[in-house]
């Protein structure tokens, strides 16, 4: 159950559904199944968009679902200090807790609802972790990690944070409440949500009761994806069959449609959605391991940053 929620949708603000007699319904051009791994430390991963041709998904670079997954006692893993340059990380958490530290002396604590977002940037070395007493008792896990590219001209700026708690999402509907919209960044039908991007982009959870339909306006120069958390149901004004672990790249058009089946599995009453788009960077890519610069001398000029420790330094008290 996500954490930021509320019992009767009718008391938030209405996304209204677009007329049909004067905006374009984007057709669905794919559906696929994310392939499963583990990262870090060993914890799970579902590479949400891993079969999405790259052409689609800029400004985009990757998703991962962390989870769902309990954990017992002792078992909750995260990563080691890594480094990132050039792009943004976006770390959304649905249910459970983690503890991001850098180089910088930046990060903060994350728990069900909260979402961090940093900016990579010139370079950083961080950490994610669970905290100690999630790792003593164990608990349900689960959230996610996008990446956001940068352009050009932002590639080499100063790193920095932003912090978006819970309570700071904004909570829309649906004209008949049949869902929760929780909007992280980004903008739709004239409401704002708190996340700051140098890129244009709109990122949304959503929350379907079974049955229900959404059908949302969408920036005709933005791309447009979902990806399912949980549940199953239908994307586009096709109906094309989806279930949880799959994604869908909406083709061209004003608006996008989804719907939760009537019956929903009992470990996921709801169906829950995650649904992003961007404005195309149209930049070239270079993409090696955690940097994204835009040719490949940049990314071996960034290996050589990180081996020459130009990247800052691990705090004493976690070297």
């Amino acid at each position: 159950m996500p954490a930021v929620t509320v019992e009767n949708p009718l008391v938030l603000p209405r996304v209204q559904t677009p007329d049909p007699a004067t905006t374009q319904a984007r057709p669905v051009l794919t559906v696929v199944t994310a392939p499963e791994g583990f990262e870090g430390e060993g914890f799970p991963v579902r590479r949400a968009f891993a079969k999405i041709n790259t052409k689609y998904l800029d400004p985009f670079i990757m998703m991962d679902q962390m989870g769902e997954v309990e954990y017992g006692a002792g078992e909750p893993k995260g990563t080691p200090w890594h480094p990132h340059r050039g792009f943004e990380t976006v770390t959304y958490m649905i249910d459970g807790e983690f503890i991001h530290q850098d180089s910088t002396g930046g990060g903060g604590y994350l728990s069900g609802g909260d979402t961090q977002w940093m900016t990579a940037g010139s370079g950083i070395l961080h950490i994610e972790t669970p905290p100690e007493s999630l790792v003593a008792s164990g608990g349900l896990f689960h959230g996610l990690q996008l990446w956001v590219n940068l352009p050009a001209s932002d590639k080499m700026i100063t790193p920095k944070y932003q912090d978006i708690h819970g309570g700071e999402v904004k909570l829309l509907t649906t004209p008949d409440g049949g869902a929760i919209l929780r909007l992280i960044a980004g903008e739709i039908d004239g409401h704002q949500g708190p996340g700051s991007t140098f890129t244009p982009i709109t990122m949304i959870h959503a929350t379907i009761s079974p049955g229900a339909r959404i059908t949302l306006p969408w920036r005709r120069d933005f791309n447009a994806l979902a990806y399912v958390l949980n549940g199953e149901g239908t994307v586009g004004e096709e109906n094309r069959p989806i279930h949880m672990g799959q994604a869908t790249v909406f083709g061209e058009g004003d608006s996008i449609a989804i719907q939760a089946s009537a019956m929903q599995e009992s470990r996921s009453p709801n169906m829950d959605v995650v649904i992003l788009g961007g404005q195309p960077i149209k930049e070239p890519v270079a993409h090696y391991g955690p940097f994204v610069m835009n040719s490949h001398q940049e990314l071996q000029q960034a290996i050589e940053d990180f081996n020459s420790g130009r990247f800052g330094v691990i705090p004493p008290s976690h070297a």
